[in-house]
C-alpha cells in the first residue's frame, strides 16, 4: 500500500470494504423498508391516549415499537455506513438526512409513549405483567424509562421537543460536513522537500514521523488552517453547547451533564471525581512530559513531538494481515468462544481497512444486528494494530450483547462502551510485551503503554473537564467565541501538560477537530472504561476462566441492568475511586521502570 497516496474508493479491494451488502443488497431495498418503518409509525401513533387503558394496548405497542427500533436501527446503519465510506457522495449524505427527517417525525408521532407510560400507577402496571405475561419481556424497558419520570413533560411539550430533534443534530452535522468532506490542508513538506498529503487521518501518521521537519509542518498546516476558519469553528461548538443547555433546561436539569449521565444513570460524581483524581496526579504526566524531553534531546518540547516515537530503529511496518493474528493471538486468555467470532468478523469482511479519499477518518465499530461493522484507516502502525484490537473489542461487545438480549435490551450505554475495547488493547500489551526479551523493544512497548494512558486517561479527561467547563461558561453567560475557547483549551494544556512542554498558539486550536465535544459528554467514559479495563484484565490474567466467565457475562449484559451494576457482575466497583487509582498507579509504575530502561 503506497503511503504518500491517498486512494480513491474504487482503488480499495472489495476484500478490505465492510459488507454493507449484509444489510441490503441495494439502495433500493433501503427505501423500501423506509417506508415500512414510516407505516409502524402510523400503527403506533394509533395507540395514542390508550397505554394506559389495559394490559393488551400496552403489550400491542411494545411489539411494535420493538419492530420499530429493530428497523430503524438496520437503516440508519446502512444509511450512514455509506455516507461514511466517502462523504463527497451526495446520494448518501441525501439517504442519511431522509431518514433522519423520516425518524424525527415518527418519534414525534410517538411521543406520547413516554407521558403515557410515566402516568400508569405502579400497581396499575404490575396488574398488566400478571394480565399479559408478555410484557415481562419489556420490564426492564419501561423500569428504566419511569426512573426519569420527574424530567418527563405533557404529551405536547413531548412531542415539540421531539420535533425539535432534527435541529438539534444542526452543529454536529455541519460540523462533520465542514470537517470530513469540506476542509482541505496545505500538504506537509519534509526536510528533504517532499510533500505529504495531510487530512484527518494522516495527521496522526504525519505526526508519528522521526523527520521533526515533517511533524512541525504538519502540525502547523493543520492548526493554521483551522486557525483560518476558528470563528465558523466556535459557531459550531457554541452551538451544540446551546441545544444541550436548552433541552437540560426544558426537561429541568440543573446542567447538561445531569441530564446527559442521567440517561445512562451515571451519577456525576463519577465525571467530577475522575477530574479531581486525574489532577492529583498530574505529577505523574509531567513526569513522563520531562522524560520524552530528555530522550528526544530537544531543548524544547513542543505538541509536534508528542507522538513520535522515542526510540529509533524498533519501529516496523505491520501488515494488516500480521495485524490481524498478532491481536487473534492476544485474546487467547478470553478463551476459544471469543476467538472464533474474532476471527468470523476478520475472514467476513466486518472491517473496512484503509483510507480512501472522501472516507470518515479516525475508527469506529458499530454493532447492527446481523453483524457488527467497524470503521479503519489502517496504516500500518503498532498504533493501528492496537486500534484493530480496540475497535474489534466493541464489535464484538455488540455482537454477544444483540445475541443474548432483546432488541431493547441489547444497546449498551456509552458509560461501558469503552471497556471492552480498553481490556482488548491490554491484553494485546500484555501479549507483546511477554514476546520480547529484548530492551530497547520493551522500553518501546513500554512507551506505547505510557502513551495509552497519556491518551486515555490524562488527555481524555482534559476533553472531558474542557467540555464542562465550557458548559459552565455558558450557563454563566460567557459568550463562547474563539477567543474564549482557545484561552480555555490553552489553559488546560499547559495544567496538563506541566512546565517541560511549550504550549504554544497552535495548540489552543485543537478543540476545533476533536469530534467528541460533538458526542453529548462522552469523552469522559473512555477514561473511566480505561480505568475499568485495566483492572478486568488484570483479572483475566490472573484468575482465569472464573474470572472470563463473569467478563463475557459483562458483554452479553446489554443494558440488561445499570452500568454501573454490570461492571460490579463482572468484578470492577466503578462507583469507587478504587479502579483509577489503580490505573494511575500502574502508569507509575510503568514510568518508573522506563525511566530505568532509558537510564544513560
Amino acid at each position: 500500500m503506497e503511503s504518500n497516496k491517498i486512494r480513491q474508493r474504487s482503488e480499495i479491494s472489495q476484500a478490505d470494504r465492510w459488507a454493507t451488502e449484509d444489510l441490503y443488497v441495494s439502495d433500493e431495498l433501503w427505501e423500501t423498508d423506509l417506508e415500512k418503518m414510516i407505516q409502524l409509525g402510523k400503527e403506533l401513533a394509533s395507540y395514542a391516549g390508550k397505554l394506559g387503558n389495559n394490559a393488551k394496548n400496552l403489550l400491542a405497542f411494545m411489539t411494535k415499537f420493538e419492530e420499530l427500533e429493530d428497523l430503524s436501527s438496520k437503516l440508519a446503519n446502512y444509511a450512514s455506513r455509506k455516507g461514511d465510506e466517502d462523504t463527497r457522495v451526495a446520494a448518501y449524505q441525501a439517504m442519511n438526512g431522509k431518514f433522519m427527517s423520516a425518524y424525527v417525525a415518527l418519534d414525534a408521532q410517538i411521543s406520547f409513549q413516554t407521558p403515557e407510560i410515566m402516568a400508569i400507577s405502579e400497581e396499575t402496571l404490575e396488574a398488566f405483567y400478571k394480565a399479559e405475561p408478555g410484557l415481562e419481556r419489556y420490564r426492564r424497558y419501561l423500569t428504566d424509562m419511569r426512573r426519569l419520570k420527574e424530567h418527563v413533560l405533557s404529551a405536547n411539550e413531548e412531542k415539540l421537543l421531539a420535533a425539535a430533534g432534527e435541529m438539534a443534530q444542526a452543529p454536529s452535522n455541519a460540523y462533520e460536513m465542514f470537517n470530513y468532506a469540506d476542509l482541505k490542508f496545505p500538504a506537509a513538506v519534509d526536510s528533504e522537500g517532499k510533500e505529504h498529503p495531510l487530512s484527518s487521518a494522516t495527521f496522526t501518521t504525519l505526526q508519528s514521523s522521526p523527520d521533526r521537519v515533517l511533524r512541525k509542518n504538519a502540525y502547523e498546516n493543520l492548526y493554521h488552517t483551522l486557525e483560518s476558519f476558528k470563528n465558523t469553528s466556535a459557531s459550531l461548538l457554541s452551538a451544540q453547547v446551546k441545544q444541550l443547555q436548552f433541552f437540560a433546561d426544558a426537561r429541568k436539569y440543573p446542567s447538561s451533564l445531569d441530564a446527559s449521565l442521567a440517561a445512562t444513570n451515571v451519577p456525576t460524581s463519577v465525571y467530577t471525581n475522575l477530574i479531581e483524581a486525574v489532577h492529583q496526579n498530574l505529577d505523574k504526566m509531567h513526569r513522563y512530559v520531562r522524560l520524552r524531553k530528555k530522550l528526544l534531546g530537544v531543548d524544547e518540547l513542543h505538541f509536534y513531538d508528542v507522538y513520535t516515537p522515542l526510540l529509533s530503529g524498533v519501529e516496523k511496518e505491520i501488515p494488516f494481515e500480521e495485524a490481524k493474528q498478532t491481536v487473534y493471538e492476544a485474546v487467547a486468555p478470553l478463551g476459544e468462544e471469543y476467538r472464533a467470532i474474532l476471527k468470523e468478523g476478520f475472514e467476513n469482511r466486518w472491517i473496512d481497512v484503509y483510507e480512501n479519499e472522501g472516507k470518515r477518518s479516525g475508527a469506529y465499530s458499530a454493532g447492527a444486528k446481523v453483524h457488527p461493522f467497524v470503521l479503519l484507516n489502517y496504516n500500518g502502525t503498532l498504533d493501528s494494530q492496537f486500534t484493530l484490537a480496540h475497535e474489534m473489542g466493541h464489535a464484538l461487545h455488540s455482537y454477544l450483547s444483540n445475541r443474548t438480549q432483546t432488541p431493547l435490551d441489547a444497546g449498551y450505554v456509552i458509560f461501558v462502551a469503552e471497556v471492552a475495547s480498553t481490556c482488548n488493547e491490554a491484553l494485546l500489551m500484555e501479549h507483546l510485551l511477554n514476546q520480547t526479551t529484548d530492551k530497547k523493544e520493551r522500553a518501546y512497548l513500554i512507551n506505547h503503554f505510557l502513551e495509552q494512558f497519556k491518551s486515555t486517561l490524562y488527555r481524555q479527561t482534559m476533553f472531558a473537564e474542557f467540555e464542562l467547563n465550557i458548559a459552565r461558561m455558558h450557563q454563566a453567560g460567557t459568550p463562547l467565541t474563539a477567543e474564549t475557547l482557545c484561552a480555555e483549551y490553552k489553559r488546560l494544556n499547559e495544567m496538563y501538560f506541566g512546565p517541560d512542554m511549550v504550549v504554544d498558539d497552535e495548540i489552543a486550536m485543537e478543540w476545533a477537530r476533536i469530534p467528541h465535544f460533538y458526542y453529548n459528554y462522552y469523552v469522559f467514559q473512555y477514561a473511566t472504561g480505561y480505568s475499568a479495563a485495566i483492572a478486568l484484565s488484570q483479572k483475566i490474567l490472573a484468575e482465569g476462566k472464573p474470572a472470563v466467565d463473569k467478563y463475557l457475562e459483562f458483554l452479553s449484559g446489554g443494558c440488561s441492568k445499570s452500568p454501573v451494576d454490570l461492571l460490579k457482575g463482572a468484578g470492577v466497583d466503578m462507583s469507587s475511586p478504587v479502579p483509577v487509582n489503580q490505573a494511575l498507579e500502574l502508569f507509575g509504575n510503568l514510568l518508573d521502570e522506563m525511566e530505568e530502561l532509558t537510564k544513560d
